[in-house]
Formats: structure tokens, sequence, C-alpha cells
């Protein structure tokens, strides 16, 4: 049983690209599937898809990671930022620059899961899920 899924989805990332697998399969959420959206969509994984039980149950995603020519990760790291036992809330103006910008902060938003540019751009801030770059 796992408590905080949002850190196993980040470990299992984590631990696979040390271990340069090209694959990592892990439980699906509609969190989760969110943050695979946007690191997709930012280019830290080169694909992945959702497969859903056949009867209703949890589902799972299959991500395929990134790396370059010489099979290091594009995605340098990859941090938890609010854990259970220390949420931590930002307001728009608040929100964190990873890397002066390079990198992204995925961000739990009254108007959805979004990057902290796209809640800048909103004026929401929300729960700092986690920091990529």
């Amino acid at each position: 049983m796992y408590f905080d899924t949002v850190a196993d989805y980040l470990t299992r990332i984590r631990n696979a690209q040390m271990a340069q697998h090209r694959m990592v399969e892990i439980p699906a959420s509609n969190l989760k599937k969110r943050i695979t959206e946007i690191l997709y969509d930012k280019g830290y994984i080169l694909k992945y898809k959702f497969e859903d039980k056949a009867f209703g149950g949890q589902g799972k995603i299959m991500i395929a990671l990134k790396y370059d020519g010489n099979m290091v990760p594009v995605m340098k790291a990859i941090n938890r930022a609010s854990k259970p036992g220390k949420r931590v809330y930002k307001n728009s103006k608040e929100i964190p620059h990873v890397l002066n910008g390079l990198g992204v902060a995925i961000i739990s938003t009254s108007k959805g899961v979004m990057t902290d540019k796209e809640a800048r751009n909103l004026n929401v801030g929300g729960e700092i899920l986690c920091e990529v770059y």
C-alpha cells in the first residue's frame, strides 16, 4: 500500500533512469496521468500510453524514458516538493522559478494540474507537487 503515490511515481521514474531502462510501468491515477502528460509536453519523456483495466481496475501508465546519445537521461532531476507531512502551497507570485525558468514546477491548482508558467499566466496558486529539470 502506498501512502504518497506521487512520490512513488517519481521514485519509479528515477530508479528506471538510473538502471537505464527504456520503459517504466506505473499504477495509474488521474493525477499521475496529468503529470505524465506535462512531462511529455515539456520533452522530458519520449512517449506514454495509458492502459485501463477491463473491469474498472486501476490501470497502468507505460512511460518510454528519453535519453541522449550516450544513454544519459534527459531528465536530470525530478524532486518532490510537497510531502504528506509538510504540504507546500504558494500563491501565483510566490511560485518558484526552477533553474531560472529552465526547469518546470508541476502545481496542483483549483483549475487543475499545470506547470508553473501556466499557473503564473492564469494568476492561480496551489500545491507545488514536484520540480523537474
